[in-house]
């Protein structure tokens, strides 16, 4: 599947569109079996099923993690890669590619400092990936400004502008209040991700409040996770005494 199966998802006629977030190629072929049109990858859904702390894992295990799941699927695949690993540009779209993702995200946070990054070096850094990839990648520029408790919409605004200038598809304030996402789509000129969390709005309301692309970060991995739990537990409960 190409960038443009993936990007005209973004513009209708169906929206919101509900990307769920594998983690392995078995979860994304469940996904992918249900009739969804495309699926994005979460980091730390990802890390969790390989072992490693969120933001821990190393870039070699997280392409080989996507590539496994673009394999097991004929739709589109979008691949959460952090920061960018501390690769370049064409390093890091090269390896996207061959690990057969059509989008990406690539978050404003500098995970050596745990701060954001300079916005003006984030829009460099979007703008050189982007023509690298010219359009074969969905670009998804997260702003982590809420997320890092930088509660400032004009901020957020700000940064989304930029990046929209250097050649962002999306753009995707994880975390910002489900009251703002359709002040901030449009303000911004870009569709808008907003991510499912527990106890806030489900995917068709947050489409109602603004938002155009609906993911779920590690949520799915989660609550299988929880499931999984739930039935280990009845089989433990089941044993003969003694077994």
């Amino acid at each position: 599947m190409t960038a443009a199966a993936l990007r005209a998802l973004h513009h209708g006629p169906d929206l919101p569109l509900v990307l769920p977030g594998p983690w392995d190629a078995a979860s994304a072929k469940v996904f992918a079996d249900a009739g969804f049109p495309a699926l994005a990858t979460p980091s730390a859904g990802i890390a969790a099923d390989l072992g490693h702390r969120d933001g821990q894992t190393p870039a070699d295990e997280m392409f080989a993690a996507v590539t496994r799941i673009t394999r097991a699927v004929d739709i589109p695949v979008s691949a959460d890669v952090e920061a960018g690993y501390g690769l370049s540009a064409k390093e890091l779209v090269g390896r996207l590619l061959d690990a057969g993702a059509v989008g990406c995200n690539l978050e404003d946070t500098d995970h050596a400092t745990g701060a954001l990054r300079d916005p003006r070096q984030q829009a460099d850094w979007l703008a050189r990936v982007r023509a690298e990839a010219g359009d074969a990648l969905v670009i998804n520029a997260r702003i982590d400004t809420y997320l890092c408790g930088v509660h400032d919409k004009d901020e957020t605004i700000r940064r989304g502008r930029l990046y929209a200038e250097a050649g962002a598809d999306c753009v995707y304030p994880i975390a910002a209040p489900p009251e703002q996402l359709a002040e901030l789509a449009t303000a911004i000129g870009l569709p808008l991700n907003a991510v499912v969390l527990p106890q806030g709005p489900g995917p068709r309301e947050l489409g109602t409040l603004g938002a155009t692309r609906i993911t779920f970060g590690p949520g799915l991995q989660q609550r299988a996770m929880t499931a999984l739990a739930h039935l280990a537990a009845q089989l433990r409960d089941d044993l003969p005494a003694g077994g």
